[in-house]
């Protein structure tokens, strides 16, 4: 499958009532989650000395804020399956931003992502607070990578990673990169696939949640927080699958690309991003 991004459509503009919908969700969201953030790093001033880079406490705390979050916003979360408790790593299609929160919200994670993004401003902060594991795109480093990922899985963390390499518009999943599933080939890692679905406002653009191509973060923040009515996210956690040195990359990647595309939703485009408002 080839999915050429469409070009971002331009920036809604906002009335009143508009505004007023992104303070009444917007604000209680920002008290959530940057008071949130305050007292994860509070708490990470203990955590660290006596747990090193291990996490034991302060991703229960981003799973309630994450939890919370997603409630005030009004986006509803439908879980399907069981997100596994263990070591290993969670592969899934990727959609927007809210993906964060509505895979944070199932279990406790720390997230893969490209280095570029520690240096995204506000996101790039969050993330490295919330311990998310960095990788370079050079090949020169991929040992690096192996034992980055090694490290954080024998301390018994859950990864997440997207390995189409980049968000959709939500109503598709793109090919996943066989390269980026090659760092947890080799050590017994288990993958579990996970599909996030979501489904725009009632009579609204299917895509009003979608985060692709050159859009900029804050206006779709802004969109998003103005929406009438919100919409749901399912998030449906399907079978571990075990990644041994015997796996062949390729093969891996076009299973969990067949399982993940299994449980996403036709949804026909039927509007624009305006008719969510």
């Amino acid at each position: 499958m080839t999915w050429t991004a469409e070009p971002a459509p331009e920036p809604v503009r906002l009335d009143l009532r508009d505004w007023l919908r992104v303070l009444r969700r917007g604000v209680p969201m920002a008290a959530l989650v940057f008071g949130g953030l305050a007292l994860l790093l509070l708490i990470r001033v203990i955590e660290r000395p006596l747990h090193g880079h291990e996490r034991p406490w302060t991703p229960h705390l981003t799973r309630v804020v994450c939890v919370g979050a997603l409630a005030l916003m009004g986006l509803r979360r439908v879980q399907v399956g069981t997100p596994m408790r263990s070591a290993g790593a969670l592969v899934a299609n990727h959609a927007s931003w809210l993906d964060i929160f509505a895979l944070n919200a199932g279990s406790c994670v720390a997230f893969v992502a490209k280095s570029e993004v520690a240096g995204w401003p506000g996101i790039g902060w969050l993330a490295r607070a919330t311990g998310t594991l960095f990788i370079a795109r050079d090949r020169r480093r991929a040992r690096d990578h192996v034992d980055a990922i090694a490290d954080r899985l024998s301390q018994g963390q859950t990864l997440v990673f997207f390995p189409e390499g980049t968000s959709s518009d939500g109503l598709r999943v793109l090919p996943f990169k066989p390269t980026l599933f090659a760092p947890f080939i080799g050590s017994a890692t288990v993958l579990q696939p996970v599909t996030l679905d979501y489904r725009g406002p009632a009579g609204g653009d299917p895509r009003s949640y979608g985060w692709w191509g050159d859009m900029d973060f804050a206006p779709h923040l802004l969109a998003t927080l103005a929406l009438r009515r919100q919409g749901q996210v399912t998030v449906t956690y399907h079978a571990p699958v075990m990644a041994d040195a015997g796996t062949d990359r390729k093969v891996i990647a076009r299973q969990m690309e067949h399982t993940v595309r299994s449980a996403l939703t036709a949804q026909p485009v039927s509007g624009t991003l305006p008719e969510g408002f």
